[in-house]
């Protein structure tokens, strides 16, 4: 824990009260471990982070909070914003969002991820009766396979070895996979596990001329595939996405605020609490975090409480 000081609140900024905020795991994890690249810096940095990369940084990027100060029409409202782990932050009032009524300010943090799902979908283009598959079943995983879901007559599978996945995929109304044993000639397939092994797995049951979406960022480790096989002959696509650049096809129309106000009220679902961890102190995370972070973890969205 270290201490910030906030300078006098600036013109269109508010200043925030967190009630929530939530580790996303695949990236903290890098920044935790040291693993993100020189050459990443900049663009792996936060938008209202502290600090520089590689340590000491206040990081995160899921926060709900309460506006004390600023703008009188912010007053009071709960926001989700892209602050990081921190009791208090200002920020300016274009990066924020107010949480919707009905949904509650624990699960708002599920914001970024499904920011990034909603992303994804837009780069991966699924269509209705389309045969979807998505290697890994992370939050981000989960919330790709649950928009995917909602497509008419789309059969989505979720393939993670976790075999807790079945009872959330079960109550999403997702078909629940151990293995891609069983799949084949996928439409569309979204690799988020993470492992080049989750890759080459989305790349032999992706179909003829299919797209393989890889959402896995591996920081500065080595990812080995092998492209022999069927990759050429069957001419599939592996294209990449990324959550800070909104997908072409949407760029003329959408912001990055319209975007995220979208993945707000994507959040209606009150099944999606199940992808919720049960919350712990903020206080605690510095006995926690390796925990949270450390290898072999099945954990979903840890969710942390604030005084």
């Amino acid at each position: 824990m270290r201490p910030a000081n906030l300078s006098t609140l600036a013109a269109d900024h508010c200043r925030i009260d967190t009630i929530f905020s939530a580790v996303s795991r695949g990236t903290e994890s890098l920044i935790y471990n040291g693993e993100v690249p020189d050459s990443e810096f900049d663009r792996m940095a936060a938008p209202l982070m502290g600090g520089q990369l590689p340590f000491p940084v206040a990081y995160g990027y899921c926060n709900v909070g309460r506006v004390t100060d600023g703008p009188s029409d912010w007053l009071q409202k709960t926001v989700f914003s892209l602050g990081p782990h921190q009791t208090v932050f200002d920020a300016p009032v274009a990066m924020l969002a107010e949480v919707p009524a009905n949904v509650p300010a624990s699960r708002a943090v599920l914001a970024a991820n499904m920011e990034t799902a909603l992303n994804a979908v837009w780069t991966g283009k699924p269509g209705p009766a389309d045969r979807v598959a998505i290697i890994g079943g992370g939050v981000v995983g989960l919330l790709v396979a649950y928009l995917c879901s909602r497509m008419p007559g789309a059969e989505v599978a979720l393939v993670d070895p976790v075999r807790e996945r079945e009872i959330i995929c079960r109550e999403l109304g997702i078909r629940y996979a151990a293995n891609t044993t069983d799949l084949e000639n996928c439409d569309v397939v979204f690799h988020a596990s993470g492992h080049q092994s989750g890759l080459q797995d989305a790349l032999s049951v992706a179909g003829n001329e299919a797209c393989i979406v890889e959402l896995s960022w591996y920081g500065n480790r080595t990812v080995t595939i092998e492209l022999g096989g069927t990759f050429h002959s069957q001419q599939l696509r592996l294209q990449s996405c990324q959550v800070g650049h909104i997908e072409q096809t949407h760029q003329p129309r959408w912001s990055y605020n319209r975007r995220l106000r979208a993945a707000l009220n994507l959040l209606a679902d009150p099944r999606l609490d199940r992808l919720l961890e049960p919350a712990v102190n903020f206080h605690e995370l510095p006995q926690q975090i390796p925990n949270i972070l450390g290898p072999g973890q099945a954990r979903l969205c840890q969710v942390i409480a604030y005084p």
